[in-house]
């Protein structure tokens, strides 16, 4: 028995039982009884002083790591000088800034409006809001499998299981997202998935059940995150981008988990060489603040329709985000997710060749999936051997997420090659004992 294996978690138990007291079930989705106590770099602790090396990174919205000296001391900075102010009903330099600093890096050679919020959902809500009075085109089209956000209008233009209670969204339709792993059509080559889906939204959906002249917009994600980091064939999103410029059709990503160097590019879809025409932005957006974000081309955001918070683009919060990208461009931490994110896929690729319950490795830069399968031949999903491992690594000192079978690995973009080292040896450990069949599915009952 290693040292975490005998730890002791007397102080995190008694916050596990306080917060199951009071806290509500539909705030969380927690896959292990884990308590953070204090956090640094790119590890965590428990109350008790057990220490974690964090591949979650607070879900990507930790870019530069816990604790990072600059963006602390901005935000110290901020508090002492502006504390909190109302965007919405007079001006505060910091939104300014940043608002200037994103219409500079949003791809794109046409006027650039920006609107913020404070979380991904309502970003996504907004963007559904507005394309339709902006075009004047009632309906839009979005994936089965995105996920956008938690909210009634973010909500609706999900494709995601998670939020298949129905929600009001009969303007709204869902088309097959390319899958390489996975095709909607069969397997198949991923070019050729790639165009099958482009087909069916071309001849069937665009012209029967979306009319293109009535649809305003395409939303998308360049990597499908929550449903396992889906990654769609070279050919997909060019083709996407010359079908909607035919007709006169918007098309706009949910970027909120893949901008500002996940991927190893400043937005994801910066991958395929297009441009888009409206980008919804949150996690890292803060450097682990809340704040969201819309950028994209003035006729979409600058329509007669009202939408704010009292704490949209909140003072702290954007000059927090002001010094997140200031060190991650200064110390190229895009370059390090091409790297370090390279390094961990061949190695996950390697432990494939050595571990049947592993059917797909995929992603890029520092988000990355590691997809799990009862078969490699059948496919079959190992849902339960995913939560399994996710509370086996947290045993041994590593936090991941699970999304239905598909492993998450987004950690902080400072990550380096010896966590990394560390991180995959854990993570081996873990994938062998689930294997063996050495794991008490009791530990996952009431989680």
């Amino acid at each position: 028995m290693d040292a975490h294996e005998s730890r002791d978690l007397r102080l995190t138990r008694e916050v596990a039982r306080r917060d199951d007291a009071v806290i509500t079930k539909s705030l969380k989705y927690r896959l292990y009884p884990f308590v953070v106590g204090r956090a640094e770099g790119v590890r965590l602790w428990d109350p008790d002083g057990n220490e974690y090396l964090d591949w979650m990174g607070c879900g990507g919205a930790v870019p530069v790591g816990y604790g990072h000296s600059e963006v602390r001391d901005a935000a110290i900075a901020a508090i002492d000088k502006e504390y909190a102010h109302p965007l919405v009903c007079y001006i505060h330099e910091p939104a300014v800034e940043l608002a200037e600093k994103l219409v500079d890096l949003f791809p794109g050679d046409f006027d650039k409006k920006v609107w913020f919020g404070v979380s991904g959902s309502d970003a996504m809500d907004y963007l559904a809001k507005v394309v339709p009075v902006a075009s004047g085109r009632p309906r839009i089209v979005s994936f089965i499998g995105a996920f956008h956000g938690m909210t009634i209008g973010s909500g609706a233009i999900s494709g995601h299981g998670a939020l298949s209670t129905p929600i009001p969204g009969g303007h709204i339709t869902k088309a097959p997202y390319p899958n390489p792993y996975r095709c909607t059509w069969g397997p198949c080559d991923p070019q050729e998935c790639s165009l099958r889906c482009l087909d069916f939204l071309r001849t069937e959906l665009l012209t029967n059940v979306s009319p293109a002249d009535e649809t305003a917009a395409i939303f998308a994600e360049s990597i499908q995150s929550d449903s396992g980091e889906i990654v769609p064939p070279d050919n997909y999103f060019p083709a996407l981008r010359e079908l909607c410029d035919e007709h006169d059709i918007w098309l706009v990503f949910d970027e909120i988990k893949t901008a500002f160097g996940r991927t190893g590019r400043m937005f994801g879809f910066e991958h395929f060489g297009i441009e888009a025409d409206a980008v919804g932005l949150a996690k890292p957006l803060g450097g682990g603040f809340p704040l969201s974000a819309v950028v994209g081309r003035t006729e979409i955001l600058e329509v007669d329709i009202y939408t704010a918070y009292t704490l949209g683009g909140h003072p702290v919060s954007c000059t927090t985000s002001l010094a997140f990208m200031e060190v991650m461009q200064r110390e190229d931490l895009a370059g390090n997710a091409v790297d370090v994110g390279g390094y961990l896929k061949e190695k996950l690729l390697e432990m494939k060749g050595r571990h049947p319950l592993i059917g797909d490795v995929r992603g890029k830069g520092l988000l990355l999936g590691v997809e799990l399968v009862t078969d490699q031949q059948t496919r079959e999903p190992a849902t339960t051997d995913a939560h399994r491992l996710a509370y086996r690594c947290f045993e041994l000192g590593l936090i991941l997420l699970a999304f239905g079978n598909v492993m998450e690995i987004t950690p902080p973009l400072t990550i380096t090659r010896k966590d990394a080292d560390e991180a995959l040896a854990i993570f081996e450990r873990a994938l062998a004992d689930i294997e063996a069949g050495r794991f008490d599915d009791a530990k996952l009952d009431g989680i």
